[in-house]
């Protein structure tokens, strides 16, 4: 009952919200004017927009960018030619996205959201390959409120990006959306393709570390839950042990090996409180930074829980492993993942049928549970039997990942400008 009512409060209030949009229609399309968000306003400079708004910017100074932000997060830093606006405002939100010719958003707008003809929404996602079941392939861990959001969104979005083949068999059995999906690859992964070399350096340099030193980072995924309406983000304790970690890579790579930490910003302060004296000097907490792609293309190693992040570094053929202590209990109350975690032996984890029936897949990282299980993968790793399974996954999933999607994007973004 309590449900019940609270989707009627925000049905009613979407309906209300909307009229801002239709009074705001007395302002022209501005055909050169871009809007862009990302994570509903609370992310700043960073994801798949930021890679298109570079490579527009670089082509044309004449486009005008506004970025939606949200109040909590209006110190985060843009460049000079992005202008900060309020996503928490409704009439700054319905004022800038009704002018603007472009939408680019990496989640979904806002019930009570409305487009305009002549406008053009590309929507740059903020997953493609993954762990984690999302939308409608979750079942009952996707809410009714969920779903009419999302439902909102996808009716407006003109495009929708992805990579690969394996987004083309679920996304519209997961997605609330039947729309055109644009195969160009993620923008974000660019700074993965090829040579990483400069990124590794910037890291080091910016963190006053030597030019030869070895880097993994351990990103445990966000999570997010929602009771009465009210969304809250948690995590449980990690378990990982990071001196034993920091000496199994040190032992079986050489050389002196740190942890970069990025968690979900929201929980920066629950990590703050990790204290180990003997390690100060080896652990950096990144959980602030913006642009988390920017920092991987740094990095020498990865570890997460269920973050769909693994097959990004995986692109980039980083050695990336999986440390997820809890999988029973995260099956249960995600609703359900794209693979057998939870049945299948942990050397061959094959895909959910439910979510790709056409496609027969073995999960391609290592997979651990606990330290004395990371200890032994570490060890044993083989970067050529890794490689060669990346690369048997990459092909039969058909990704998508040539260091070019900005640029494929802008393309067609110019195009949508240039339209009539």
């Amino acid at each position: 009952m309590k449900e019940k009512t609270y989707i009627k409060k925000r049905i009613l209030k979407g309906k209300c919200q909307s009229l801002a949009f239709y009074l705001c229609r007395i302002f022209p399309i501005d055909k050169n004017l871009i809007s862009l968000c990302t994570f509903e306003g609370k992310g700043g400079f960073g994801c798949n927009p930021k890679y298109i708004a570079e490579e527009l910017h670089r082509r044309n100074p004449k486009y005008k960018f506004v970025w939606l932000v949200n109040d909590e997060s209006w110190e985060k830093e843009f460049p000079d030619y992005i202008k900060k606006v309020r996503n928490s405002s409704l009439w700054s939100r319905a004022y800038w996205l009704t002018r603007s010719k472009i939408w680019i958003d990496n989640y979904r707008k806002p019930l009570g959201t409305v487009k305009r003809k002549r406008q053009y929404y590309i929507n740059v996602n903020h997953y493609t390959v993954g762990i984690k079941c999302t939308g409608l392939l979750r079942g009952a861990g996707f809410s009714k409120m969920a779903y009419i959001v999302s439902k909102n969104d996808s009716d407006m979005i003109d495009e929708l990006i992805i990579d690969s083949k394996w987004c083309e068999q679920c996304f519209d059995k997961a997605l609330v959306y039947h729309g055109h999906m644009l195969k160009t690859g993620a923008p974000r992964c660019d700074v993965l393709y090829g040579d990483r070399t400069e990124q590794k350096l910037k890291f080091r340099k910016r963190h006053g570390l030597p030019e030869d030193a070895k880097v993994l980072m351990f990103a445990p995924t966000f999570r997010e839950g929602a009771k009465n309406g009210v969304r809250s983000v948690y995590s449980e304790v990690w378990t990982i042990d990071f001196r034993r970690l920091i000496a199994n890579l040190e032992s079986k790579f050489g050389g002196d090996w740190y942890i970069c930490v990025r968690v979900h910003p929201q929980l920066a302060p629950t990590f703050k409180e990790y204290k180990d004296e003997e390690l100060k000097d080896r652990i950096i907490d990144e959980s602030q930074a913006d642009d988390f792609y920017e920092l991987l293309a740094g990095m020498d190693a990865y570890i997460t829980d269920y973050s769909s992040a693994i097959f990004e570094a995986g692109f980039a053929k980083i050695p990336s492993f999986v440390y997820a202590d809890d999988m029973e209990k995260y099956s249960h109350d995600r609703g359900s993942l794209y693979w057998n975690l939870t049945s299948d032996p942990h050397d061959h984890v094959t895909n959910n049928k439910t979510a790709h029936p056409n496609m027969d897949l073995v999960f391609p990282f290592p997979i651990a549970t606990d330290n004395d299980e990371l200890e032994k993968l570490i060890q044993s790793f083989d970067k050529t039997n890794y490689e060669d399974g990346l690369d048997i996954f990459h092909k039969t999933i058909g990704l998508i990942f040539e260091g070019n999607a900005s640029q494929k994007l802008a393309d067609r973004i110019e195009e949508m400008i240039n339209l009539k």
